[in-house]
């Protein structure tokens, strides 16, 4: 008969499954496989990789914002005109690298049939200002919290309704990482990260909030239900701190 085959090949593959996960692109997988005992969490983590969060993250253009971002300050308006004089104006530009999605730190929480998914992100900027050839590094850091819940309709079916999705204020870090900042530039850089903390969490919720709809949107109501009821039974009294990073801390990395 077949079935000894079948078993052997279905052993086989659940076998190469964690080699396969420890792969690139699936590295932040495995990490959320072996870190997130909650399997909404997982199929959040799988579904943001599947669709290349980090990379639309890292895509992201700033375009005319970036002339509103960079706000100068009155003290600098001598050096930029003598710095016209020697060298061609060029635009300033922020270009975001080094995206890191916490796949494996996906935290859950429950409440009848009512959660939320709050998700971990951090990146570096690289700003290079219209009046200096020297790039600035920067980073950021932001945790975005997606509510979702079950309604029920007239007819008693339930359906998914997707609440708030937003970053967490109290979780928007930015950081400036270069430590020889000529003292001109103090003050232009100060209303820059302040402007940052305010513009680059609509940024990132505009291309992660509509991929965890898109993802759980997708999930039969049902199978939703019995896993926030199965779930919620188990969820921990209080989840894990991780240390915060040198971006969160505001210090360049020693």
């Amino acid at each position: 008969t077949m079935c000894p085959l079948w078993r052997l090949l279905i052993l086989l593959g659940l076998l190469a499954l964690p080699l396969a996960l420890r792969k690139q692109p699936w590295s932040g997988l495995a990490q959320a496989h072996r870190d997130n005992k909650s399997t909404l969490a997982r199929i959040i983590a799988q579904g943001l990789i599947k669709h290349n969060a980090e990379s639309r993250i890292q895509n992201i253009h700033f375009g005319d914002r970036l002339n509103a971002l960079a706000q100068v300050a009155p003290g600098m308006v001598g050096w930029l005109i003598s710095g016209r004089k020697h060298q061609q104006q060029q635009e300033s530009s922020i270009n975001i690298t080094n995206m890191q999605l916490d796949y494996g730190g996906i935290q859950m929480s429950f409440h009848k049939e009512w959660f939320s998914a709050n998700i971990s992100l951090e990146f570096d900027l690289e700003l290079r200002p219209p009046f200096d050839n020297n790039i600035i590094k920067m980073c950021a850091h932001m945790s975005i919290v997606v509510e979702f819940w079950l309604e029920k309709d007239e007819f008693g079916r339930r359906d998914l309704v997707i609440g708030k999705c937003n970053a967490e204020p109290s979780s928007v870090h930015v950081a400036v990482l270069t430590e020889a900042i000529p003292p001109k530039m103090k003050q232009f850089l100060h209303n820059l990260k302040d402007n940052l903390q305010e513009v680059l969490p609509q940024l990132v919720e505009s291309q992660v909030c509509p991929l965890i709809g898109e993802i759980l949107g997708q999930l039969d109501v049902k199978l939703l239900k019995s896993l926030i009821e199965q779930e919620a039974a188990y969820e921990p009294t209080h989840h894990e701190s991780s240390q915060p990073s040198a971006c969160q801390a505001g210090a360049p990395p020693s």
